[in-house]
């Protein structure tokens, strides 16, 4: 009897040191290591903005302390990172990647250009729930959405590529609303259509807000740009007089496609992710990480000072959001495709 207690002692403390080595191996594993943040737009916008705050701060909350560098991968609405993040990057903890959250609708959708299954990846969290939202050129002569439906020549909106929000969204809302809007597509991120704002090119943008106060801040605080229209749920506390694309609605379909294709994008719109198959175990230091990261004073102080509005979502909610997109009824599926073929 003796004997055979002593062994189950032996075994548990076996199973004890075992599992604290592998705890310790894992919290050992990034150290002197360099990791990878892969941004899907061009430097310069909001997601590359806020990849870049984010990257001067996580490093102190990942055990090990690893070097933090990003890179910046654009093309094609950010397909081109997500599709290598799931298919190139190794899955070892040590690459993150940061596109368009759009590109999950346009996976239900099925864009042949989609080459990952959003329901694979790990997904690490967000920074903030984007409120979208439309700024036009004061120079334009239109500044109220009055005036928008009135007008007999299409506005022009700079647009980057289908599955982000400021091609998709404009879509969804001239076929919804009957908005004379033209989409000039094709740009590499927010910050070339800012350039193309101001040569002329295009009269605005579908963009974040939170993404207009932090890299079109002088365009704002100067009237350059005015907010016409928010293609949220309810109106941003910013914002109390510009109008909800939701109410000038007029069939019950019309809701129903701006409420699955165009309010479902704030919560999925900045996802950080992590490739399929990346340990269990490295992806919850992440995850802890970032969290720890959105609620760090340094961190949110720099944000402040860059008009970087911090909203976070954990890792578990991003990914329920993720799942919830692909719940879409399919007759509405089906005519968001047409819309935004």
């Amino acid at each position: 009897m003796r004997r055979k207690i002593y062994l189950a002692i032996l075994a548990i403390t076996g199973l004890a040191l075992g599992s604290g080595a592998a705890y310790a191996t894992t919290h050992d594993f990034y150290k002197g290591k360099t990791m990878r943040i892969i941004v899907g737009t061009s430097p310069g916008g909001g997601y590359d903005t806020y990849t870049r705050l984010i990257a001067r701060h996580i490093s102190k909350h990942i055990p090990g302390n690893p070097t933090i560098v990003v890179d910046n991968m654009p093309g094609a609405g950010s397909l081109i990172s997500a599709n290598h993040v799931y298919k190139v990057a190794k899955p070892d903890g040590l690459t993150i990647g940061h596109f368009i959250g759009a590109q999950f609708m346009q996976q239900l959708l099925g864009n042949p250009g989609i080459e990952f299954d959003a329901l694979k990846f790990e997904y690490i969290g967000v920074p903030a729930q984007d409120n979208m939202v439309i700024g036009l050129a004061k120079a334009g002569g239109i500044t109220s959405m009055e005036q928008w439906f009135a007008s007999k020549i299409p506005v022009k909106l700079g647009g980057i590529a289908p599955g982000d929000g400021t091609y998709d969204i404009p879509k969804i809302l001239e076929a919804t609303l009957a908005l004379p809007l033209q989409l000039v597509s094709g740009y590499k991120g927010t910050a070339p259509i800012r350039l193309a704002f101001h040569s002329g090119e295009v009269a605005g943008v579908c963009n974040s807000w939170e993404s207009f106060k932090a890299t079109w801040r002088k365009e704002l605080e100067s009237g350059e740009v005015i907010i016409v229209l928010q293609a949220t749920p309810k109106a941003h506390p910013d914002l109390p007089k510009a109008p909800l694309s939701i109410n000038f609605a007029k069939t019950e379909e019309a809701r129903k496609l701006i409420q699955a294709g165009v309010h479902s994008y704030g919560p999925t719109a900045r996802p950080y992710v992590l490739p399929p198959g990346t340990p269990k175990e490295r992806a919850q230091i992440l995850r802890k990480a970032f969290q720890d990261t959105m609620k760090d004073p340094e961190f949110l102080a720099e944000a402040n000072k860059a008009k970087l509005d911090i909203n976070p979502g954990t890792g578990e909610e991003l990914e329920r959001s993720v799942r919830e997109i692909f719940k879409l009824e399919p007759a509405l599926a089906a005519k968001l495709k047409e819309i935004l073929k």
